[in-house]
């Protein structure tokens, strides 16, 4: 571009690649160059050939086309000047083909790394099971890898292990992390006859459990499953574009080739008629209306990137503006996913005595009672954990007990803080107590905090019209806890992965719904999602599943992507708007029928000025972004 066009705009240019002072150099190295890109681009001319073939029209065909007639166009004058007539160097177009070429095929680069990208977290998604298990046969416990496991299996997991397949559980108890498969924030209890998932994390207990689902059938390759199928749907609006092109395509040679016939019939010279033709297709290349969407895109998405928003699917601009319901996600979404000491009622020495009881023990409850604060530090003399009810421990030659009510019930105590204002209050987040064998000491409240910014989010979405949803996995008490707080109208809870799937298919039957989230379990939605979000930290199967990635823990960040996205869909607009005006007000100038022609190198330059316009009009998208 710069050597073909660079000398017209007065920009300098190496004398001897000047087209006017050395013609024959600046021929054979454009020649030479674009020749490369007709090789690097030769799949797309000849899927482009093959579509109009087969009577499938496409953007490939229109690209295909444009740049083989302008490339043997312009080799048709290549060996005209090499034989001497170097006035025809102003008759080389060599600089539409190869910068058609490129940008077509740098966006098809990007999308190919992106679904790379995917490929690999799906495959890091599978290796979430663990790739050995032990089993018990014949009395004896064997480690086998998880190929020889069988339906039927008897399966044993100790405190620490991975779920190695689904089961249901034949001996023991314990608590286990689903977080990852059902977005759960809170340890779930397992003992006889529940069903654990494979891929989930055994806190604290040994268990026995009859396998039941194993391999394709397990839990983690039905999401795998669910991911691949949501992502091979095509969305509506790259039907109807693809209708479009069906369209627009054929009519283009048609004009082009009814102008060269028309000058044949009235028995204009057969240059001429050669000319109109090339130029109705030169004219009509798709420069102005292939830069009129993906150069918008691309700087709302580079001001995107600096404000911590990647943008991997650049439809996402467009399709925002239809979107009429967002659902979040609750754990690590709208929560922090970390389990927090929010209140309580206790005298400080209670929470010492607590806090050196959970040093004791890995449950994540403990984890949020400790909280990396610092406390004094007692001897504690024979401590036990009960699974499924709590630890105990003996301090200062005091036995205390520490855990949730049922712990209570088994020894026979009452709660006494039941009627109290705070513990009301509290009622759905999880309870410590701490008590001895005579009475009970302290209660502590421990929650899943909300984050900051989804107390801000809400409201502002709600002045948009927009509808709010939590779509979650979490228990019925402690989601509607978390919507009340945010003034969520709208709550569907204790889903798991594929119910959440059928939840979006069933409200996204106009392309009207985004999804947030953050976790495994949230991958399938989030592909079925006209767009979907993954929020700061989330897992890398999730942001690989969604279409834009929050790099900052800040959700007011959907709020400004609705405002920029409703920008660059103006200037999209405004940008077809001009490409296509330009198509009508040179079209009929390119048939060389009316009193004002066009030949081929002016339709050219007409059609870089179309671009130019194009350009200039998407800067302002930038301009108007920084004046925010």
């Amino acid at each position: 571009m710069y050597v073909s066009m660079g000398s017209m705009i007065g920009l300098p240019v190496f004398d001897f690649l000047d087209m006017n002072k050395a013609p024959i150099n600046y021929t054979i190295f454009l020649t030479f160059l674009t020749s490369l890109f007709i090789v690097y681009g030769f799949d797309i001319i000849k899927n482009g050939i093959l579509n109009l073939i087969n009577k499938m029209p496409n953007m490939d065909s229109l690209v295909g086309i444009g740049v083989i007639v302008n490339f043997l166009y312009s080799m048709y004058f290549v060996i005209l000047i090499i034989l001497g007539h170097t006035n025809y160097v102003h008759n080389l177009y060599f600089e539409s083909s190869a910068t058609i070429i490129f940008f077509v095929k740098l966006g098809r680069f990007i999308e190919k790394k992106n679904k790379m990208h995917a490929a690999d977290s799906i495959k890091n998604l599978v290796e979430i099971t663990p790739k050995k298990g032990i089993v018990k046969r014949d009395g004896e416990e064997i480690t086998v890898t998880i190929d020889e496991i069988k339906p039927g299996d008897i399966v044993v997991s100790k405190a620490g292990d991975r779920i190695s397949v689904d089961g249901i559980i034949t001996k023991g108890n314990t608590y286990v992390d689903e977080t990852f498969l059902t977005g759960e924030s809170k340890p779930v209890k397992k003992e006889l006859n529940s069903k654990v998932l494979a891929g989930s994390y055994n806190y604290n207990g040994y268990i026995e459990y009859k396998a039941t689902s194993v391999g394709k059938n397990s839990s983690i390759s039905k999401i795998v499953d669910l991911v691949v199928e949501a992502t091979n749907s095509k969305p509506k609006i790259a039907i109807y574009a693809d209708k479009i092109s069906s369209y627009f395509v054929p009519m283009i040679f048609l004009i082009a080739i009814i102008t060269f016939i028309i000058h044949l019939i009235l028995n204009h010279p057969l240059s001429l008629a050669i000319n109109s033709l090339v130029s109705v297709l030169v004219v009509a290349c798709p420069c102005a209306l292939g830069l009129a969407t993906p150069l918008a895109i691309v700087l709302a998405i580079s001001y995107c990137s600096k404000n911590g928003i990647l943008i991997k699917n650049g439809n996402s601009f467009e399709l925002i503006n239809n979107i009429d319901t967002i659902v979040f996600d609750k754990t690590g979404t709208l929560t922090e996913a970390e389990m927090k000491l929010v209140a309580g009622i206790y005298q400080k020495e209670d929470l010492i005595i607590l806090q050196n009881l959970e040093t004791n023990s890995n449950h994540p409850l403990a984890k949020g009672i400790i909280n990396k604060s610092k406390f004094p530090r007692y001897n504690v003399e024979k401590f036990q954990e009960k699974a499924g009810l709590g630890i105990k421990g003996i301090i200062n030659n005091t036995l205390y007990y520490a855990g949730g009510s049922n712990y209570l019930a088994k020894k026979k105590l009452k709660n006494p803080f039941i009627d109290q204002k705070i513990y009301q209050e509290n009622s759905a987040n999880s309870k410590v107590f701490l008590f001895t064998d005579e009475k009970v000491l302290a209660v502590f409240f421990l929650t899943d905090p909300i984050k900051k910014d989804s107390f801000e989010i809400i409201k502002p979405l709600k002045k948009l019209n927009k509808t709010v949803v939590m779509l979650t996995g979490d228990n019925k008490e402690i989601s509607s806890h978390v919507a009340k707080e945010l003034s969520i109208e709208k709550v569907v809870s204790e889903v798991v992965p594929s119910e959440k799937l059928d939840f979006i298919a069933t409200v996204n039957t106009n392309n009207n719904v985004m999804m947030v989230g953050d976790g495994i379990n949230d991958s399938p939605a989030l592909r079925k999602a006209t767009v979907s979000i993954s929020v700061f930290k989330g897992t890398d199967i999730s942001a690989d599943s969604s279409d834009i990635v929050l790099l900052k823990d800040d959700l007011n960040l959907i709020n400004k992507l609705f405002s920029i996205s409703k920008r660059t869909f103006r200037i999209i607009k405004e940008n077809l708007f001009w490409a296509l005006f330009y198509n009508i007000c040179m079209i009929p100038l390119a048939t060389g029928f009316l009193p004002i022609k066009l030949n081929p190198m002016i339709a050219s330059i007409a059609m870089t000025l179309s671009s130019i316009t194009v350009v200039l009009n998407s800067f302002r998208l930038l301009k108007k972004a920084h004046s925010k």
